[in-house]
């Protein structure tokens, strides 16, 4: 029923994982209002809301971000890194529409009336979250000093151009 895997053909970021659950009974337009809860939440926050939320589709996707977590582990103990649960976060959740399998019924007048009985397939991707400037909490840390100076000289030009407008 459901397949687990450790970071597969998907780019990702370092120390990130994604797990796969495929042929869930569930219909993909009712597992996406379950995923959409908990799209960028820590992992720790995500299988929180999911154990408490009402919908069945929440239990398999709760089981695909514990397995996406563990995987996580695993590829850090493989590469002897550090890790700690509480700083991955869902970096991508989404679901794909699995096979749809079709039933029958009899209707009235001698009819056929079809049953489609659609299946979800489910994909977690967990990574680290990302590291925050200190002084600019709301901004990501600059990766090198080329960035720095490019972000210096664009808000020196802006600073310019409202000063020249001023005038």
């Amino acid at each position: 029923m459901a397949k687990s895997e450790v970071a597969g053909s998907a780019p990702q970021t370092v120390g990130g994982a994604r797990a796969q659950a495929k042929f869930v009974r569930s219909t993909p337009q009712k597992t996406r209002r379950v995923v959409d809860m908990i799209r960028g939440k820590s992992a720790a926050d995500a299988v929180a809301i999911l154990k408490f939320a009402p919908q069945a589709a929440a239990e398999p996707v709760r089981k695909v971000v514990e397995s996406a977590v563990a995987n996580a582990r695993v590829k850090a103990d493989r590469a002897s890194e550090r890790f700690n649960e509480n700083d991955m976060y869902v970096a991508e959740a989404y679901v794909d529409e699995g096979p749809t399998m079709k039933r029958f019924r009899p209707r009235a007048q001698g009819r056929a009336g079809a049953i489609l009985k659609r299946t979800s397939h489910i994909t977690v991707v967990v990574a680290p979250k990302p590291v925050r400037d200190a002084a600019h909490p709301g901004k990501k840390a600059a990766t090198n000093a080329k960035a720095k100076a490019a972000n210096k000289a664009t808000q020196q030009a802006r600073v310019a151009k409202v000063k020249e407008g001023a005038r």
